[in-house]
């Protein structure tokens, strides 16, 4: 039998939730505690003692309107500290808990490894089994195109500079069937990957765009489908990241795929957030759960014309609205070519929207001194890549993005016209510090932001035995 810890409210009539409970007991579930998350409306007042067959407490009044839910998730953490149950029962309702302070509430227990239920829905926590054979540090999104696999270069590049040696596992919707592992300083060259597509694989995979903006070693890995929370419907992590095991490396760095959560246990999380983001995406849903998952937030591309000011204070609302335990920095992506293009003739292909494009484009020009003669924003539309390609005129270089349609697309039709590819990375610059958990300030914020996650993941990895 399941062992629930069950949350009503005073707005039911006591007798009403005793046979409920009753009821529960019969189907296998035995209630051990119930929490009253508010409501007077049937019972004498809100905090007095009510008998429903089974120990129960209250929520503390707060100031707040409704429910206080980080003051609801203490009380409720508590009592799955001491009672150990397999599930979180919902038998409360409106007024008391609407649709987006219930799914605020799943988030803490999610966190907390419990699954949560209610009438008409079952919650239950990604699964992320402990596999790395060292410490690890997962990047995460709120979705698609936020800038993880740029912030999971920055990570890895900065562990190398500070003596460590990474290795990079990531999965996407175009990853290998099995665990592709390519080592530390493999050369990946336009021809490189060429090859690969021309042998049936995806060579803009992410671990491919990370081997060659890093250097470190990468594994690619797939996964299918992707949960409210974060989990996956089908992947081959888990064997992804026993292979990097095998490689040596004193660090993994686990990257997610859009909403999605590398399905292993990581030790430490950074959550890549869009300036121009829909904070319900941060405060509903579940979008609360990667948030509290967090140690550090990167809110990124917080320039116009991605990110309005009035935008990226509401993100940073959302966020802080969850939690305020985690360092938020405010960043842009900067490209940066992995080869010469200066005094070039460039076409740059990227999946940044057309006004970010143009932006872009511009810094390529002022930083690197090469001439854009054309660009393409549709890189993630192999039609209409092609159509721009062939509109284009005459260039030198190729300049693209390693995502998407960059090598069987565009790289092709690059090397159709004897013009030269170079990959181009982008690469988040910090503008601004929410010091709230005390991230350093000033110059070198990111740098040091990822030693401390290091620190952390060194740590907790080290009170858990190595699998």
């Amino acid at each position: 039998m399941r062992t629930a810890v069950v949350l009503v409210d005073g707005e039911h009539y006591p007798p009403v939730i005793s046979a409920a409970l009753d009821d529960l007991a019969r189907a296998g579930t035995r209630p051990v505690a119930a929490l009253f998350l508010g409501g007077s409306e049937k019972v004498a007042a809100r905090g007095a003692a009510v008998d429903v067959g089974v120990p129960s407490e209250w929520v503390p009044p707060t100031s707040s309107p409704g429910l206080d839910v980080p003051a609801a998730a203490a009380v409720l953490r508590r009592l799955i500290d001491r009672e150990h149950p397999d599930v979180i029962v919902d038998l409360s309702d409106e007024p008391v808990l609407d649709a987006r302070r219930r799914l605020q509430l799943a988030s803490h227990v999610l966190l907390a490894g419990v699954g949560y239920e209610g009438a008409d829905f079952r919650l239950t926590p990604p699964p992320r089994p402990r596999v790395a054979a060292a410490p690890s540090v997962a990047v995460i999104g709120t979705g698609k195109r936020t800038g993880k696999t740029a912030v999971a270069g920055e990570v890895a590049r900065t562990l190398m500079r500070r003596g460590r040696t990474p290795v990079v596992v990531a999965m996407g919707r175009g990853g290998p069937p099995a665990p592709v592992v390519v080592p530390a300083g493999t050369p990946l060259d336009p021809a490189a990957l060429l090859a690969v597509a021309d042998a049936g694989g995806h060579a803009a995979s992410d671990f491919y765009e990370d081997a060659v903006t890093t250097g470190a070693a990468t594994v690619g890995a797939r996964r299918c489908g992707g949960g409210l929370a974060g989990a996956v419907g089908f992947s081959n992590v888990a064997a992804a990241v026993r292979a990097a095991n095998e490689l040596g490396g004193d660090l993994l760095v686990l990257e997610g795929s859009g909403s999605a959560l590398p399905a292993v246990h990581a030790d430490a999380t950074v959550l890549v957030v869009p300036g121009d983001c829909d904070p319900e995406f941060v405060r509903g849903y579940l979008g609360p759960y990667r948030v509290l998952l967090a140690d550090l937030v990167l809110v990124t591309m917080c320039e116009p014309p991605r990110s309005t000011p009035a935008q990226i204070e509401a993100v940073l609302g959302a966020i802080r609205s969850i939690s305020r335990r985690a360092p938020v920095l405010r960043t842009v992506l900067r490209p940066v070519p992995m080869g010469m293009v200066a005094g070039e003739k460039v076409f740059f292909a990227t999946t940044a929207p057309a006004p970010v494009a143009g932006t872009l484009a511009a810094y390529l020009q002022e930083r690197y001194g090469c001439e854009v003669v054309a660009t393409s924003s549709r890189l993630a539309d192999r039609p209409a890549l092609r159509a721009d390609l062939e509109a284009a005129p005459a260039f030198d270089v190729l300049l693209m993005e390693l995502k998407a349609a960059a090598v069987d697309v565009a790289a092709r039709a690059a090397s159709a016209v004897g013009a030269r590819v170079v990959v181009c990375d982008n690469r988040p610059v910090v503008t601004g510090v929410d010091d709230d958990a005390g991230a350093a300030g000033g110059e070198g914020t990111l740098a040091e932001a990822v030693g401390r996650l290091a620190q952390m993941a060194d740590e907790r990895f080290g009170r858990h035995p190595t699998p």
